[in-house]
C-alpha cells in the first residue's frame, strides 16, 4: 500500500522561510543595539549673569620689614617702647650703655682739637720761614722741614677727624631708632641684657599700611598676569577672603610679579597691595585672593553633572532631533553645582543631564520626565 507525502513538503518549505526570516530579525536587533532610545534628561543650555573669578590661597606679607638687631655691645639700659606698639620713623626703640661711647667721642674730638692747633702752628711756621727765605735769610731745607711739617700735621688732623667719626657712629648706633612707620613686635630681650654686634635679635618692626598679599600661579598663567599689570586694572580685580568668611572690603592692585619660575615648583609668586587703615591685616595671615576672570556678564551656565571627561578634554552630549552628538566645551568658573562655559554651547541648546552612562557618539535617545535640574542662580556671583 502507497502513501502520498507530497502534501507535505509545502508546508515544511513555509515553515523553514518563516524561520529563516526571524532569525534574520533577531540578529539584526543583536547587532543594531543603538536602534532602541535610551531614555534620558534633557536641561536647556542658558545665559545668566554671572561674575567669575579664579582663587589662590594668599599670606600676607608686610612691604617692609627688618629685625633690629645691635650695632655695638653693651648692656640694654633703656627700652622706650611697649610691645606690640605703633612707631613713627626716627622713634627711640632701644638704648645700650652710652658711657663708653660717649668718652670715646669726648677723647676724640679733644685729639682733634689738639691736631688741629698742632697744624695752626705748622702753618704759621712754614709761613714765616718762607718769608725769610725769600730775603734769604734763612737756609732753603729749614723751608724744607717746614713744609713737611704741615704735611704731616694735615695727615693727623684728618686722622683725628676720621677717629670722631667712627666713635661718633658708634655712639649713635648705642640708641636704635625706628627705620620706618610701623609696628613693633615682642621685645625678644629686657632691661640689663648684655648685647653685642648682630646677637640677639632685639626686636621685629614691620610696615602696616599698605601691606602686601603674596599668592603662587603656574607659569601658564603668566602672560595673563603680566597682562593685568600693564593694562589699567579694575577696581575689583583683586579682592582677598579672611578665614572667617568675610570678604575684605577694599580691593588690591598687582604691585609685583617675582624675577623668575621656581625650578622645583614650576610656580611663580605674585605680589598684590591692599590698603591696611584698620589694621585687619596681619602679617603672615592666611587668605584667599580672589581674581576676576573672563567669565563676567551673561554667560551660558550648565549644571556640572553634564560634563564628562576623556582624556584630560571635556564633553557634553547635545540632543538634535532623536540622537545626541558628543560636544567638546572649554569650561569656565564653577558656581557650586553649576559652571560656566566659554565655548562649544549656545543659549537654547539642549543637552543630556541624566542618562549618559549608556549613551555614545549618534546614539537614539527619548526625552522624558521634566527638563534637567535647572542650575543654581549665577546671578550676583
Amino acid at each position: 500500500m502507497k502513501r502520498n507525502y507530497t502534501w507535505l513538503m509545502p508546508a515544511a518549505l513555509c515553515s523553514v522561510i518563516l524561520t529563516s526570516c526571524g532569525g534574520d530579525q533577531a540578529g539584526q536587533q543583536q547587532q543594531n543595539p543603538m536602534a532602541a532610545a535610551a531614555p534620558v534628561t534633557a536641561y536647556t543650555v542658558k545665559a545668566e549673569e554671572v561674575t567669575g573669578t579664579d582663587t589662590y590661597p594668599g599670606s600676607v606679607v608686610a612691604l617692609n620689614e627688618v629685625e633690629l638687631r645691635p650695632q655695638v655691645a653693651g648692656y640694654i639700659t633703656n627700652i622706650f617702647v611697649q610691645d606690640g606698639q605703633e612707631v613713627k620713623k626716627g622713634q627711640r626703640l632701644y638704648e645700650i650703655d652710652r658711657n663708653k661711647y660717649q668718652a670715646s667721642y669726648q677723647q676724640a674730638q679733644a685729639n682733634l682739637q689738639s691736631a688741629q692747633a698742632n697744624l695752626a702752628r705748622a702753618q704759621k711756621d712754614l709761613e714765616r720761614y718762607e718769608r725769610l727765605a725769600e730775603r734769604e735769610a734763612i737756609a732753603r731745607q729749614q723751608v724744607d722741614y717746614a713744609r713737611t711739617d704741615v704735611q704731616t700735621a694735615q695727615a693727623q688732623v684728618a686722622a683725628a677727624q676720621a677717629q670722631v667719626r667712627n666713635v661718633s657712629t658708634d655712639l649713635e648706633y648705642s640708641v636704635i631708632n625706628a627705620p620706618f612707620n610701623g609696628t613693633i613686635g615682642i621685645s625678644q630681650v629686657r632691661i640689663g641684657a648684655q648685647v653685642s654686634p648682630g646677637q640677639p635679635v632685639l626686636n621685629t618692626i614691620s610696615s602696616t599700611d599698605p601691606v602686601a598679599v603674596d599668592f603662587v600661579i603656574n607659569e601658564q598663567e603668566i602672560s595673563r598676569f603680566q597682562n593685568l599689570r600693564q593694562g589699567q586694572q579694575p577696581d575689583s580685580l583683586f579682592t582677598i577672603r579672611l578665614t572667617n568668611g568675610t570678604t575684605y572690603p577694599q580691593p588690591g592692585k598687582l604691585i609685583a610679579i617675582d624675577r623668575a619660575i621656581g625650578r622645583q615648583t614650576g610656580t611663580v609668586t605674585v605680589r598684590v597691595q591692599f590698603p591696611n587703615q584698620q589694621r585687619q591685616l596681619v602679617p603672615g595671615m592666611t587668605v584667599n585672593v580672589n581674581v576676576l576672570n573672563q567669565d563676567i556678564g551673561s554667560q551660558p551656565v550648565i549644571p556640572y553633572r553634564a560634563v564628562t571627561e576623556q582624556l584630560g578634554e571635556f564633553y557634553v552630549y547635545t540632543i538634535q532631533a532623536d540622537s545626541v552628538v558628543q560636544q567638546n566645551v572649554q569650561l569656565g568658573t564653577r558656581f557650586g553645582a553649576s559652571i560656566v562655559v566659554r565655548e562649544g554651547l549656545k543659549e537654547g541648546d539642549q543637552i543630556v543631564v541624566e542618562g549618559m552612562q549608556r549613551l555614545r557618539q549618534g546614539a537614539k535617545v527619548q526625552v522624558g520626565g521634566p527638563q534637567g535640574a535647572p542650575a543654581q542662580p549665577a546671578a550676583g556671583r
